[in-house]
């Protein structure tokens, strides 16, 4: 449901405490969440039960509004869900309801960033959201202060959730978009260990500077993340070919 009222951005502010422990000068502020809600962007929270009670709250997601070549979009840049209700579907619930606000104000597109090597999350926004991407930022935020970044640059890779379009819909509905995929990118489920200890960091910042070099490259021949898959191992894999889909603002 849409918060609007301060003691449900104080409670935002609790939640992404709890969830990415930044210090104090990387937080979004309760005057963020503010503002947001001010400026036609979007700030979401999740509930269990009762949404009168500000105390119930699991988990929020907030957008800002962006301009690119004089099209109006929404930029998702927070999500966060408490620890306990986690795999719970909580998240992609409030990708869904993202959507919902934004089709009924006219938008067509969300994009948001998130960490290439974060296998969870990459299978949640490409193969259970259909979103696709095909833009690559190294250290996009610069040094960050959250332990679950594992002291590694911030990479990230820009989703862009064309939330009219066929590939969502069809991915949506469970069905399965048609795809050419020519090339895969993986991440190995060992990755969260990896980046979790000091001494096996630099096993994570290989892959991650063999996968960012691999990403940009397809990128640059025309290329868009359009499947992830994961096997029984939990690896994870980025999978590439030509986005055909005809699409507009």
């Amino acid at each position: 449901m849409p918060l609007r009222e301060n003691d449900e951005f104080d409670r935002a502010v609790e939640i992404q405490d709890m969830v990415w422990s930044y210090e104090p000068s990387s937080r979004m502020s309760q005057k963020t969440f503010l503002l947001a809600s001010h400026i036609g962007g979007q700030v979401l929270g999740a509930f269990d039960g009762d949404a009168s009670d500000v105390s119930k709250m699991v988990g929020y997601a907030m957008s800002l509004p962006g301009v690119r070549d004089g099209h109006a979009y929404l930029h998702s840049h927070h999500l966060a869900v408490l620890p306990e209700w986690r795999n719970a579907g909580v998240g992609r619930r409030l990708k869904l309801a993202q959507r919902d606000d934004a089709l009924a104000r006219g938008f067509s597109l969300i994009e948001w960033t998130f960490d290439p090597l974060e296998i969870r999350n990459a299978h949640l926004n490409i193969a259970r959201l259909g979103a696709i991407a095909r833009r690559y930022r190294r250290n996009f935020y610069g040094a960050s202060t959250s332990p679950l970044h594992g002291g590694l640059p911030t990479d990230r890779l820009v989703a862009e959730w064309w939330i009219k379009s066929d590939r969502v819909e069809r991915t949506l509905r469970g069905e399965q978009p048609h795809a050419e995929i020519v090339e895969h990118v993986d991440v190995p489920a060992a990755i969260y260990e990896w980046k979790a200890s000091p001494a096996t960091r630099d096993e994570a910042r290989k892959v991650q500077e063999a996968n960012a070099a691999a990403l940009e490259a397809a990128f640059a021949r025309g290329l868009a993340v359009l499947g992830y898959g994961r096997n029984e191992q939990g690896d994870g894999s980025y999978l590439l070919g030509k986005w055909n889909e005809d699409f507009s603002y």
